[in-house]
C-alpha cells in the first residue's frame, strides 16, 4: 500500500500542485482547485535556511491541510538550487519530519542520506529522474524505474520529452507494465495528454499547475481534475 499522508494511492492518483512561489497563497488556491497533494519546491521558493523550511511546513499544515511532498530540486534536473550539494541534501532531509513524503533525484550523489532519513521517519520515498531532451528506449526507461525501486522509492517517477506521438505511447507502455508504484510524466506540447491519461495506465501522481506551469506541458489543477474525472 502506498500513501502519501491521508491520499490512499492505491485507490486514487493524487492529483498534486507544485508550489514554486507565494507558499501559503498558492496552496490555498491549489486546494480549491482540486489539487490533494502539495509539492513543496525548496529550490523555488529560495528557502536556504532550515527553520524557515520548518516554519512554512508548520504553516502549510496548519492553514491548508493537505499532504505534502518536500523537493529541492538541483540545477541538472530542472531546479534552480544555487548552494552546495551537501546544503541541498541537508535542507531537505531536514524537511522529512514536517512532509509526508520527499523527493530526492536517482542522480543525487547523497540519495542515500535522505532515503535512510526518510525510512526512519516512516515517510513516502519519491525516486525521480527527469529528461529533458529527449525520450530514452523502452529498455532505458524499464531500467531506470528498477533502480529508483531499487534504490529504496516508494514510487518511482520518471519524466521525458517526446519527440512524438510514438514515444509517448511508450512511456504509457512502460508505466503500464512497471509493476511498481510510479509517477510518470511526458512533458511538453506531444506529452500534455499523458497528465490526465498516465494514471489510468498506473501512474499514482499526476502534477498540475496553479497558474504558471512548473514544468513544460502541465495543466491547470482545475483542468486536469475536471478530465479524470470525466474519464475516470
Amino acid at each position: 500500500m502506498v500513501r502519501i499522508g491521508q491520499v490512499d494511492l492505491d485507490r486514487e492518483s493524487g492529483i498534486v500542485a507544485a508550489i514554486g512561489r507565494d507558499a501559503i497563497d498558492t496552496a490555498k488556491q491549489a486546494r480549491s482547485m482540486g489539487a490533494n497533494i502539495l509539492e513543496v519546491r525548496l529550490d523555488l521558493l529560495g528557502i536556504r535556511d532550515i527553520d524557515e523550511a520548518a516554519a512554512l511546513l508548520k504553516d502549510l499544515k496548519e492553514q491548508v491541510g493537505l499532504p505534502i511532498i518536500t523537493t529541492n530540486r538541483c540545477t541538472g534536473e530542472g531546479g534552480q538550487w544555487s548552494g552546495s550539494e551537501a546544503d541541498r541534501i541537508e535542507l531537505l532531509i531536514s524537511t522529512i519530519e514536517g512532509a509526508d513524503a520527499v523527493d530526492v533525484e536517482l542522480s543525487a550523489p547523497l540519495r542515500s542520506k535522505v532515503v535512510d532519513a526518510a525510512k526512519s521517519a516512516g515517510k513516502t520515498i519519491i525516486i525521480s529522474s527527469h529528461d529533458f531532451t529527449t525520450t530514452p528506449s523502452t529498455d532505458v526507461m524499464q531500467s531506470t524505474l528498477a533502480q529508483a525501486r531499487d534504490a529504496g522509492a516508494d514510487i518511482a517517477k520518471l519524466a521525458v520529452t517526446p519527440g512524438s506521438t510514438s514515444d509517448t505511447l511508450r512511456l504509457l507502455e512502460v508505466t503500464h507494465q512497471a509493476g511498481i508504484p510510479v509517477c510518470t510524466i511526458a512533458m511538453g506540447r506531444l506529452g500534455a495528454h499523458t497528465r490526465v491519461v498516465a494514471p489510468l495506465y498506473g501512474s499514482v501522481l499526476t502534477y498540475g499547475a496553479v497558474d504558471e506551469a512548473m514544468a513544460p506541458g502541465q495543466l491547470k489543477i482545475d483542468e486536469l481534475k475536471h478530465m479524470l474525472e470525466l474519464l475516470s
